[in-house]
């Protein structure tokens, strides 16, 4: 039996790989559990959502001199004050959707042949955007029209389905919505801050209750590595995507659900 603090560390290492990255994170979370029996019960369940805050401080980080000028000019620069509402507009058919199907969602999607079938529709449609000539015009995630901001939000709405991916998503809404791999890329990180801090402030509320002492280490163990290891994923992804695209992210998704599907034919 594996220590909760090496639970954490393994589950914390899944999160940073597998946040930015079009395959899935939440997806991927769950075939671990399935498979190899880490974190089974409702504190785990709470574990993974609250430690994606670790990889989204990841971006902030990163971002965080573009961030500051934005939040400092959002009053008095109009650039500035398009892209927050932009933002916004973009989070807001996540909170709608959540609100109206999250329980349902949570209850009947969540299941590891959902999960492997998306992975594997999602690694085909992923392969194919890649492939496509776009012709992109927009290469500045921070200047995309209001109306694409909006679709690429009711694109993200997908990815409630496990296994779909947030930023694989709304990284192929954007692309064809006219953005270059990088500019996709950007914007659906920058999306994920508002959109997995509600998820964060919402599950910790709601469980609150069960966050004692030991289970508060825990979770702090799963927050460091994910930020961690986000932090060295994300600066390697964009230059990756940049020279070569979405190819390998897509494969990735297509084994990762097949041999998912063999297992649960095979009973596992």
């Amino acid at each position: 039996m594996l220590s909760d603090s090496l639970r954490a560390v393994i589950l914390g290492i899944v999160e940073g790989i597998t946040e930015f990255l079009p395959v899935s994170s939440t997806g991927h979370m769950l075939l671990v559990k399935r498979f190899f029996g880490l974190g089974e019960g409702a504190f785990w369940d709470s574990f993974v959502v609250l430690i994606q805050l670790g990889a989204i401080l990841a971006i902030v980080v990163i971002y965080f001199a573009k961030l500051w000028k934005i939040a400092l000019g959002m009053f008095s620069n109009p650039d500035d004050r398009r892209f927050v509402i932009g933002v916004l507009i973009a989070f807001l058919p996540a909170v709608i959707i959540g609100l109206i199907a999250g329980k349902y969602i949570k209850e009947v999607l969540f299941n590891p042949w959902v999960v492997c079938f998306s992975l594997i529709v999602g690694g085909a449609i992923l392969l194919w955007v890649d492939q496509i000539d776009h012709n992109p015009h927009e290469h500045d995630a921070t200047k995309f029209p209001l109306l694409t901001y909006l679709w690429i939000g009711v694109a993200q709405c997908l990815a409630m389905i496990p296994g779909v991916s947030r930023s694989g998503a709304s990284i192929v809404a954007a692309m064809l919505l006219g953005a270059d791999k990088r500019a996709a890329a950007e914007f659906s990180f920058f999306l994920a801050i508002p959109t997995m801090i509600g998820a964060f402030a919402y599950d910790f509320y709601k469980n609150r209750a069960e966050m004692t002492s030991d289970h508060l280490g825990t979770v702090a163990i799963g927050f460091v590595v994910s930020f961690v290891v986000a932090m060295i994923v994300v600066k390697a992804f964009l230059g990756y995507v940049t020279r070569r695209g979405f190819t390998l992210f897509a494969w990735w998704r297509v084994v990762v659900g097949t041999l998912g599907l063999i297992a649960l034919a095979m009973g596992r």
